[in-house]
């Protein structure tokens, strides 16, 4: 019950020019299809690539996972000169250099799309929960809606676009953003309303199915889960299952308390939108606002309140460890802190932009791979 799956995207880079490759390597492919078969994909920009678990009933069991794709992918690279990194957006690549992985979806989203598709140089962490009755799916997305600011703020890894520091800690839903049917979504109160919206879509041929919808959350076409999309890429991987553990307990908890938020309105939704500005543009050190209580409250301050009604969801669930890395996080920073502070500090001693990006870079190739300390996984 609340089984939870993730899915990770990388960026694949030059080793040598830390610079995003624009045409895969087909032996790299290949050889991290034989590793990992189905779990490994491609994804719409030949620079990037998607590793999925299977369903798993612990975070453990996606810990094991993801570890090993992450390895498997690494090694992989490397043997070609390459690397890989999980960030949201990546400090050494230029969209116009990119190439379309071939498939008749990605043409198709290209050529509806047009220039904010090729645009879309960006990597995302999903979560999917899985819910003893998934028709409660569109209720859920709704109560769970006034979080995903928090979500994001915890997982912020993109603070550069285009050689660029953006003065932003997550940019990549800036980007993302220029993409129709993103952000929050709707209020829709059940099923039917959520049906509806997706059937007047698709009668119009304004797109073929609900997969073309790309909220930051929404109900799985594919399968009977809630999924989150408004995480950026974690660099390390303790910081990924943190955000998928707080998920997690969030959506057993508003599950099994149908009244928890029933009363999320459109002042609440508007909030909520302002918050993930803020997320956006600090990331742990923005000030929200309460969409309940229409207070200013800091990050810590907002988990510590989410902490206190879902500790028994914490211990059902065996999220220890990943929820105190959650804390962990506040106190010592995300990777966006990271790679500020890597690339202040390169710039403060006198060395070139491009120089100091390829400093952020290294950092996040190794931290991609590096293995979870034990001082990680503490508050």
């Amino acid at each position: 019950m609340y089984s939870i799956g993730l899915e990770e995207e990388y960026f694949v880079f030059d080793a040598r020019s830390r610079r995003a490759i624009t045409r895969a390597d087909r032996t790299f492919l290949a050889s991290i299809k034989k590793r990992l078969g189905g779990n490994v994909m491609t994804e719409m920009l030949q620079s990037q690539v998607e590793a999925v678990t299977p369903v798993c009933a612990t975070l453990d069991e996606a810990r094991t996972h993801l570890t090993g794709y992450r390895t498997a992918l690494a090694e992989e690279a490397a043997a070609r000169k390459l690397g890989i990194a999980a960030m949201g957006t990546f400090p050494l690549a230029v969209w116009p250099e990119q190439t379309v992985t071939p498939g008749d979806r990605y043409k198709g989203i290209v050529s509806d799309l047009g220039i904010i598709g090729l645009r879309n140089m960006l990597c995302g962490l999903h979560v999917h929960v899985g819910l003893p009755d998934p028709s409660i799916r569109v209720d859920l997305m709704k109560r769970v809606m006034p979080y995903l600011p928090l979500l994001l703020a915890l997982s912020t890894s993109s603070p550069f676009w285009q050689t660029h520091r953006t003065g932003l800690h997550g940019y990549r839903l800036a980007a993302y953003d220029e993409l129709p049917r993103t952000g929050l979504p709707e209020l829709f109160h059940e099923q039917a309303d959520y049906d509806e919206f997706v059937a007047a879509l698709t009668r119009a041929d304004i797109i073929p199915d609900a997969s073309y919808i790309w909220w930051a959350i929404r109900p799985s076409m594919r399968y009977p889960t809630l999924e989150l999309r408004i995480a950026d890429s974690c660099t390390r991987l303790e910081d990924a299952l943190a955000v998928a553990a707080l998920f997690r307990c969030l959506v057993r908890a508003l599950d099994n308390d149908r009244a928890l938020n029933s009363g999320f309105d459109r002042v609440g939704r508007a909030i909520t939108v302002e918050n993930k500005w803020h997320a956006q543009r600090y990331g742990i050190h923005a000030v929200f606002v309460d969409p309940f209580r229409r207070v200013s409250v800091t990050a810590r301050e907002w988990l510590d309140e989410i902490l206190d009604f879902i500790d028994e969801d914490i211990a059902a669930l065996g999220c220890q460890r990943e929820i105190a890395r959650a804390g962990a996080i506040l106190r010592d920073g995300t990777s966006a802190d990271e790679q500020i502070r890597i690339y202040q500090a390169a710039r403060a001693a006198g060395r070139q932009r491009a120089s100091a990006l390829k400093d952020v870079v290294d950092w996040a190739a190794a931290e991609t791979v590096a293995c979870a300390g034990p001082g990680r996984a503490a508050a």
